[in-house]
């Protein structure tokens, strides 16, 4: 299994590019995965479902599963976070792991640029960013950048940098 990453700040598409990608690379013959970091609270179930009900009741997870598609939904309950390494234990094996966020770990990753959004690049703090891909020319970059909208050309990219997940060294707690 290998795994590539897609930083950048909010508001610059990276959820826009990976829908763009994934059928991309599922064409190419590849079985994709992905990871999303959310700075937020969330919920995936409903109120009045009695998946939901049997989290509200203090359970730690609740497994649903039909004819269709089963989820696995883990209440932390106080509980730390868990880094990357052990939610990539959670999935099944796949080909490629597209992760979104978690742009402090130690993985390959490729930056996603809006010049309108108006941030700075990641990429100079971040030695693990191996390209850009932007809406705009960086003439001074020192990293290969793509054009944002060239999704062959970024799907090239990560199949030629994903690395195998046995091979990354991940951040230490409190890196």
């Amino acid at each position: 299994m290998r795994l590539i990453g897609f930083a950048g700040w909010s508001g610059v598409g990276k959820t826009t590019l990976l829908a763009q990608l994934i059928p991309a690379l599922v064409a190419r013959g590849l079985r994709v995965s992905t990871v999303k970091h959310a700075h937020h609270n969330f919920d995936v179930d409903k109120p009045g479902k009695d998946s939901h009900t049997h989290r509200l009741a203090g359970a730690t997870e609740v497994l649903i599963s039909s004819a269709n598609r089963w989820a696995l939904m883990h209440e932390l309950r106080g509980a730390p976070e868990p880094e990357l390494p052990e939610l990539l234990a959670h999935l099944s094996h796949v080909d490629l792991v597209l992760v979104e966020g978690f742009k402090r770990d130690h993985h390959p990753k490729i930056e996603i640029h809006r010049a309108e959004v108006g941030k700075p690049l990641l990429y100079p703090e971040d030695a693990h960013i191996i390209a850009i891909a932007s809406d705009a020319a960086l003439p001074d970059a020192p990293l290969p950048v793509i054009d944002l909208n060239d999704i062959a050309a970024i799907a090239d990219l990560v199949e030629a940098h994903a690395a195998p997940v046995t091979a990354i060294e991940w951040r230490q707690a409190g890196d």
